[in-house]
């Protein structure tokens, strides 16, 4: 070994000894064998982010591109994917762009078909329950099932039409002056010094079944006055309504075979009575009192050709069907 020569001295320092930063270091796995490796690189595969070299350990980026390229559907061009949430469609942007629709099930289309059949079940389902709310208020107003009668004949003319539509009430629910003690329906004559009026005239219009008999035609007509049972009622009759007769033994029911109403058609010339439609009306066989008309709506309930048209008075057919 040769010695140190002038101006040179041994350094002390070990670090001198160590390779710099910037050489390849060289490990010893075993005798006789030596690796080479990179001071940047790690061999820690939980911790290699593919930015050494792509031989050794790192990606390939051709087959990072071609795997990108699968899953976007855009091959090897650039771009970026958005879905439209109301159409379906994704629409790719940039290089190579494609807008194409994405694979939806038919579910929606079937509830767009289905969309007029659940409006037209509603609209049935709420037009009937509307109907029958209507008809449970104005039963509770009337206490009349039904409480609307359509008229037939046209015996009441010129106060009521044939095909009027009649709301009935129960007598006794609202009475007016001048009522018939215990029955709650106001007659005619009664209705003079109370002034109380239905349908332009004294006295209630009731609608009543003929003789008490349920299986009869209803009849509506004006009250006219009361009688009690054996009655001679001739002496206060309207002498004009009583047809040919002369005394009490040449009229029907007269005298009176009990108490009751004697009634009248507004259009008739002689009473229920007289012509034999029905015996003095008890008040049992009153159905209830005409307090409302609407014109002509009751021709859908009767069908009938002559309805709308113009029907001369005829006496005893001014009858009432239930609606």
């Amino acid at each position: 070994m040769s010695p140190p020569r002038d101006g040179d001295s041994p350094s002390d320092d070990p670090e001198d000894e160590r390779s710099s930063p910037d050489d390849e270091s060289a490990e010893t796995d075993g005798p006789g064998e030596h690796t080479t490796r990179s001071p940047n690189r790690t061999d820690d595969p939980d911790t290699d982010d593919g930015s050494g070299d792509p031989a050794v350990g790192g990606h390939d980026p051709e087959l990072d591109a071609g795997r990108d390229g699968e899953s976007t559907g855009l091959g090897e061009e650039d771009g970026t994917s958005t879905v439209d949430p109301t159409s379906g469609h994704v629409t790719t942007n940039g290089a190579g762009a494609v807008d194409r629709p994405t694979a939806r099930g038919g579910g929606e289309a079937s509830r767009d078909e289905s969309a007029p059949l659940r409006t037209f079940v509603f609209d049935v389902v709420s037009s009937a329950l509307a109907v029958l709310l209507v008809g449970a208020l104005l039963f509770a107003v009337s206490g009349v099932w039904p409480p609307m009668v359509a008229v037939e004949s046209p015996s009441m003319t010129p106060h009521m039409q044939t095909g009027d539509l009649v709301f009935v009430m129960e007598e006794t629910r609202f009475p007016g002056d001048g009522a018939v003690a215990g029955t709650g329906v106001v007659t005619a004559q009664s209705g003079e010094a109370a002034d109380y009026r239905k349908f332009e005239l004294t006295g209630d219009v009731i609608v009543y079944e003929p003789d008490g008999r349920s299986d009869r035609t209803p009849i509506i007509h004006r009250a006219m006055f009361y009688v009690e049972e054996d009655e001679n009622w001739y002496d206060r009759a309207d002498r004009q309504s009583l047809g040919n007769a002369d005394d009490c033994d040449a009229l029907s029911n007269c005298p009176a075979p009990h108490a009751g109403f004697i009634t009248k058609g507004d259009a008739n010339g002689v009473y229920d009575q007289v012509q034999g439609l029905s015996e003095p009306v008890k008040s049992a066989w009153v159905v209830g009192t005409a307090q409302v008309r609407v014109p002509k709506l009751g021709c859908i309930r009767l069908r009938s050709d002559g309805c709308f048209g113009s029907v001369r008075a005829s006496p005893g057919n001014a009858t009432a069907a239930g609606t």
